[in-house]
């Protein structure tokens, strides 16, 4: 999952493609690079991030989308909002996936929105709000205490007419960084919700502040760690860098053929 931020304070690429013909064609590189699919967001999510309405969102988001499935209508494209508004319309434009970083927690209607148009959903654990969630985030149990609520909001989604549910544990969203390894540790654990997993490490500050560096030097950190997750069965990556994470997916495919008696 190629991300595509057309927001202009992103905490990686903030301002790289915040217009229509930048956004098009960092996506065709992507898709050139192999990417699977293309996550398009039109609101930060990083830490302090100030929320826009659905309104302000929705005019970032529409014009690029639009343009996106005319130009590449075979690309699938996922939206990452927790607006059931931009959700409903987005669907309504040919978006094929949602990608709600709430996990269904900011907007009410964003299940029956997902379900009505049968669209893949994928929701992610956040200990409070996008302005919040780094205020201090408090565990006693961090692995069990998410296992149990991405338990119960899947369940929920399916009890609300959603179909396809995507988890993601929701790295850096509302954790500190030994939450993140611990959660990063125990992903096997995961498979216990029985629904496909998600990974969103890529860049991110449980990167950086163990290596001490910053966004722009934590590629090398994020192929290590996007190599850990595939071993322990996630099925999506969500990746700044398509062509490094390919590679990853590639040697990763080699190493699980390698245990196969008699693999070539």
């Amino acid at each position: 999952m190629g991300i595509l931020n057309l927001t202009p304070d992103s905490f990686h690429d903030g301002g790289a493609w915040n217009n229509p013909a930048a956004a098009l064609g960092q996506a065709e590189r992507m898709l050139d690079e192999g990417a699977d699919m293309l996550d398009l967001g039109a609101q930060s999510t990083r830490p302090g991030a100030e929320v826009l309405g659905p309104e302000a969102e929705w005019q970032r988001l529409e014009p690029v989308l639009v343009a996106l499935k005319k130009t590449q209508p075979d690309a699938i494209v996922s939206v990452d909002t927790f607006h059931a508004e931009v959700a409903r319309r987005a669907l309504a434009e040919g978006a094929d996936v949602i990608n709600d970083v709430s996990g269904g927690d900011a907007d009410p209607d964003m299940w029956a929105v997902v379900a009505q148009a049968r669209a893949p959903y994928v929701l992610t654990h956040m200990q409070g709000t996008p302005t919040t969630m780094q205020d201090n985030p408090t565990y006693d149990d961090v692995v069990h205490e998410v296992v149990t609520h991405l338990q119960s909001q899947v369940h929920a989604a399916y009890q609300a007419g959603v179909t396809d549910v995507v988890a993601d544990v929701g790295f850096g969203f509302g954790k500190t960084v030994a939450h993140n390894y611990a959660l990063l540790d125990a992903l096997d654990q995961f498979h216990e919700l029985q629904c496909p997993l998600l990974a969103g490490v890529s860049r991110k500050s449980m990167i950086q502040k163990v290596l001490g560096v910053d966004s722009q030097r934590a590629l090398n950190g994020t192929t290590a760690l996007h190599a850990w997750a595939l071993d322990r069965g996630v099925h999506i990556l969500r990746v700044h860098d398509v062509a490094e994470a390919k590679e990853a997916v590639a040697l990763h495919q080699a190493l699980v053929q390698s245990r196969t008696p008699d693999a070539p």
